[in-house]
């Protein structure tokens, strides 16, 4: 299952939302909160996770999506 993470123009800021959090992280810069998204999903892939993350413009419009395959876990 693909874990989808979102950056939303708030009035005050960026939102980093998740659907299995209930709360979002709060930027007050988009820059910011799109790095936090991406760490996010470098995370979850590790983790073995896929995630998708979607990057949303003031308009509203779709500005940006990126995909972290989940990575197979290395056998040691």
């Amino acid at each position: 299952m693909v874990k989808v993470i979102s950056v939303q123009p708030l009035a005050q800021g960026w939102a980093l939302c998740q659907a299995a959090v209930d709360n979002p992280q709060v930027f007050a810069s988009g820059a910011k909160a799109e790095d936090a998204a991406l760490r996010l999903g470098a995370r979850l892939a590790a983790a073995g996770d896929s995630a998708e993350i979607r990057i949303y413009l003031r308009d509203g419009a779709l500005g940006g999506r990126f995909v972290c395959p989940a990575r197979p876990a290395i056998a040691a």
